[in-house]
Parts: structure tokens; C-alpha cells; sequence
């Protein structure tokens, strides 16, 4: 969502890094562009204005403009400006109050249209998976046709009950039933989907403060939409105003966007962005971390991220089991398409990258290897369309053979053997790893690879 922010002030500070000394001027001209950017990026004009006056005041103190590295210096100012605007705390400021006597109640609220049905299920799965809460949804708008059923239908993909809706219920009598159903059931948390409106209006206040009022939630937050930029600021503010939030959750946030409404809503109102949604799966939503989205928006990447998700796909008995073999010369076909549905597994491709440190400065790479999410998907096709025999020795694919395959996999034969010659390459650097006594990668483990096609990646 940041690639164009990302890029801009990637070229402001290339050019400050690259002098010895730096002076004043130096300073307060690469804030102007700095404040452009923000700008453009659609950051609202007093948000910009504050963080710029910070970050010039730290930025032109004597200790930074005598020290060795100057321009390094100012990159770090802005860095932890960034943090400061999007929050400190990490992920004290991004943990839901469970400090309540059970049911915790959890008001989802928001426009409609931004995604709170959806949002509400992936919160449930989370807490079910990785909290080990049993959670209780319950879908409060009765206005738009069938949204009950959406949530029910979405939270049993990710294992979390639903309550039973009941014709002609209105709002303030499901929230009632929902927790004295959870009350009755045992249930820890109950997430309480309310109906939005197309714009903010008195009605859709008035039956948001009732049911707030009645259920006495743990926690409202406001799902926002982060592609609608200054217009989800603006509904950010009302809604704290009017109703009272302790948090908010941006969807969207893998979409092309300028970002500036996510760098705007902590300071407009005070509340912290607690979690984002990163795609449509329903394990698709993380905790914002401030110091990881700076990172990201500066280009240092976000490592302990990439991390996490490869953790959540890997096997790593499985990974230490490749790793040994491919370290003795035996990497297959079918360890590369293993690999392939980890890398999958893992996420969007463009949020991958974005990932990855100076990653930013290789965008015009980025874009000449045409990367798309279907690129791993057809890859894997094309391993799949092999034989067993075929997959363990790729010798034995004569032209014939590649022709089949191709039909098989609904790809080219141009495809065929450019992931043929990419896999030897990756088998052969194995092999030398090997006999260089390398032992296993990342502690024993071997990671997913960089796809073939990946800039970076074997080519």
C-alpha cells in the first residue's frame, strides 16, 4: 500500500545519504520533499505539518549534522517520527482488553462497505487459532440482505459459531441474546457485527450508542477501509467523537493505495491501528506493529514479519528432512513444489517483497520479472503434470514429454524449460553448498527459496 510513499522518500534520502557533510539548508530542503510526498500520499495536512516540524527540529540539531554518517541520521529521525505518528507501543498498543469478566464483548463498527463482516470472522478465527478463545459471533445487521448469513457462512470456515439469527430480531435484541448466550454457553468472546451505513447519520449513531450502551464492550473498533483515504480519516474522527473507539482495524491494506489515510487516523484520533487486513483469506489479518510499517514505509523491510509467516506454513521436521537431502545432491522436483506452496501459503507476492530489505531500490526489476500471485500456481501446475518417474529425473523429459506437459498444465513449453533450467541451477548451488560443509540452512532448516522468477531468486 506504501510503494509509492515508499519510493519517493527512498530517492530523498539515497540523495542525503550520499553526501559527506550536510548543513541546514541541506536538511530543510529534503523535508520539503519529504512533506510533499506525505502530501501526495494523502496524509492529512496537519498530520504532515507536525510530523515535519519534528522530525526538521531533531533533524538539524548539532550532534546530527557534525556526526560521521549525517544523512544516516536524519533516516533514523524519520524513522522514528513515523513511529511515533503511527504509534509506540507495538504490540502492548495492538492487544484487545481481556482484562474483563467474561464474555468480553467486541462492537465491530464502521461504513458500510468497509469489510466488518469479513473482519469480525478473521478476528474470530484468530482468537479461536491463536488465542485458544472460544468466540461467539453474532451479526447485528438486519438491513442488508443476507449479511447474517455471510457471517455464519464465514465463520464456520474458520471454525467459530455463530448465532442463530431469529426473523424479525432487531439489533439491540441480538446483542442482548448474544451475550447471555455466551453468558449460558461458556464463551470467552463475543464479536458483534452492527450494520453500516453508506455515510454517517444520526440513525446509525443513535443505534450504535444503544447497543454499546447495553453490552458495555471491551473493545469498539472501527473497521475502516484503507483505500478510501481522507473519507475513512474522516469517518474515524466522527465515529470517536460520536460514539467513543478504542481502536481501529484498516482493510484493505494490500491494495493500491497511497496510504496516507493509515499514517493519518493514530494522529486525528488518538487511537490505535490495532490490526490490518492483508488479503481475503481469513488468516489474512495481522497486528499493526508501528516500528514494522516505518520500516516498510522506508524501505528496511520487515524481516521479523517475513519470519512470522513462514513459521505459520513451514513443517520444519519436513524442512530439515529437504534440507539434509538437497545438501547431499538430492533435491527434486517435488521438494521445489513443496517449496512453492509454503511461498503461497505465506501470502501475497507484492507484500512478500515489500518485506525484504532494499527490496524498494529494485523496483524497476520488480517490475521486468512481471511477478503475480498465478506466477507459483502455474509453476506448480507444471510440476504437477509430470509423472512421479519424471519428478524424480528430469533427464528423461525429451521434447515429446515437455510438449505433454505443457498441455497438461495449460502453460508453454517456453515455460516448461525455463523452470527445468531454473531447477538445475537451484539443485547445482545446493550441490556446492553441500560439499562445502555448510551443514543446514537458518539453523537446520531450509526456508522456502525464493520462487524461480523472484528478483533475487535463481534465474
Amino acid at each position: 500500500m506504501f510503494d509509492a510513499l515508499s519510493a519517493k522518500l527512498s530517492d530523498v534520502f539515497d540523495r542525503l545519504t550520499r553526501r559527506g557533510a550536510l548543513s541546514e539548508a541541506d536538511v530543510d530542503a529534503a523535508m520539503r520533499e519529504v512533506r510533499l510526498a506525505l502530501l501526495d500520499a494523502d496524509v492529512a495536512l496537519p498530520v504532515a505539518k507536525d510530523f515535519i516540524d519534528s522530525a526538521t527540529r531533531r533533524a538539524i540539531g548539532q550532534d546530527v549534522l557534525r556526526s560521521v554518517t549525517p544523512g544516516q541520521m536524519v533516516v533514523k529521525i524519520v524513522h522514528d517520527c513515523l513511529v511515533e505518528m503511527l504509534g509506540q507501543g507495538g504490540d502492548a498498543d495492538a492487544a484487545l482488553n481481556f482484562n474483563v469478566t467474561p464474555p468480553m464483548a467486541i462492537l465491530m463498527v464502521g461504513l458500510q462497505g468497509s469489510g466488518k463482516t469479513t473482519t469480525s470472522a478473521k478476528l474470530g478465527a484468530r482468537l479461536t487459532s491463536r488465542d485458544r478463545k472460544k468466540v461467539l459471533l453474532a451479526g447485528l445487521d438486519v438491513a442488508r440482505p443476507a449479511a447474517q448469513e455471510q457471517l455464519r457462512v464465514l465463520g464456520e470456515q474458520g471454525g467459530v459459531a455463530s448465532l442463530t439469527p431469529i426473523m424479525g430480531e432487531r439489533p439491540v435484541a441480538i446483542a442482548r441474546r448474544a451475550m447471555d448466550t455466551a453468558r449460558r454457553e461458556g464463551y470467552d468472546v463475543v464479536i458483534l457485527d452492527t450494520a453500516g451505513r453508506l455515510s454517517i447519520d444520526m440513525a446509525l449513531m443513535a443505534e450504535v450508542a444503544e447497543i454499546r450502551g447495553i453490552v458495555k464492550p471491551a473493545e469498539v473498533l472501527l473497521v475502516a477501509d484503507a483505500l478510501s483515504g481522507q473519507d475513512a480519516v474522516n469517518t474515524a474522527k466522527e465515529f470517536n467523537e460520536r460514539v467513543g473507539i478504542t481502536g481501529i482495524v484498516l482493510t484493505r491494506v494490500d491494495g493500491d493505495a497511497r496510504g496516507g489515510a493509515a499514517l493519518s487516523m493514530r494522529a486525528v484520533t488518538g487511537r490505535p491501528i490495532k490490526f490490518m487486513g492483508v488479503g481475503e483469506k481469513l488468516d489474512a489479518l495481522e497486528v499493526f506493529d508501528a516500528q514494522r510499517v516505518a520500516g516498510r514505509i522506508l524501505g528496511m523491510g520487515d524481516v521479523v514479519g517475513l519470519v512470522e509467516k513462514a513459521s505459520q506454513v513451514i513443517d520444519r521436521a519436513q524442512a530439515e528432512q529437504q534440507a539434509k537431502r538437497a545438501l547431499r545432491g538430492q533435491f527434486t522436483l517435488d521438494d521445489l513444489a513443496d517449496q512453492l506452496g509454503q511461498i503461497r501459503g505465506m501470502g501475497d507476492l507484492g507484500g512478500l517483497l515489500g518485506m525484504i530489505p532494499g527490496i524498494g531500490k529494485m523496483k524497476k526489476q520488480i517490475e521486468g520479472a512481471n511477478i503475480d500471485n498465478k506466477m507459483l500456481a502455474r509453476q506448480q501446475a507444471i510440476i504437477r503434470s509430470m509423472t512421479r518417474a519424471e519428478r524424480a529425473n528430469p533427464k528423461v523429459l525429451n521434447a515429446k514429454r515437455r510438449i505433454r506437459i505443457a498441455n497438461g498444465s495449460g502453460t508453454s513449453v517456453q515455460d516448461v524449460n525455463k523452470l527445468l533450467k531454473q531447477f538445475q541451477q537451484m539443485s547445482d548451488m545446493m550441490k556446492k553448498m553441500g560439499k562445502g560443509g555448510r551443514g543446514g540452512m537458518f539453523g537446520g532448516g531450509m526456508p522456502p527459496m525464493m520462487p524461480p522468477g523472484f528478483p533475487g531468486g535463481m534465474r
